[in-house]
């Protein structure tokens, strides 16, 4: 029941706060900017209401994606992404079979971020 609670009360706050208008207001632009340069309009809509339903969940942004999108920001796509990626401190405690299973995980995931960027940067939302 508390959980229900938090939830309202958190709606009731995004209803006070203008987040709806808010929300909307972006929308409108973020699409205008995308149908100028020639970008899908319908990507930059979906890429936003993914944003929103996120943050109403809760959910935190993805600190490995952040690390991931810094990287690509400063330096771009570089051969030794998942070497500066890695937990260098965590990985030395590693057993060797350890070691190949985190190097699998670390750039699965590295590849999920890059194309989470490409998509990003595709819609201008970067």
């Amino acid at each position: 029941m508390d959980d229900l609670k938090f939830m309202a009360k958190n709606a009731k706050k995004r209803l006070k706060s203008n987040y709806w208008a808010d929300c909307k207001e972006k929308i409108d632009k973020d699409t205008n900017e995308a149908k100028n340069r020639g970008l899908s309009e319908r990507k930059v809509k979906s890429s936003l209401k993914n944003r929103v339903t996120s943050e109403i969940k809760g959910e935190k942004q993805d600190e490995f994606y952040l690390k991931v999108k810094e990287l690509l920001e400063k330096e771009g796509e570089v051969s030794d992404a998942i070497g500066r990626l890695t937990d260098k401190d965590y990985y030395e405690k590693l057993s060797y079979e350890e070691k190949q299973r985190y190097t699998l995980d670390l750039s699965s995931k590295y590849l999920n971020a890059l194309a989470r960027y490409r998509r990003e940067k595709e819609t201008g939302l970067i």
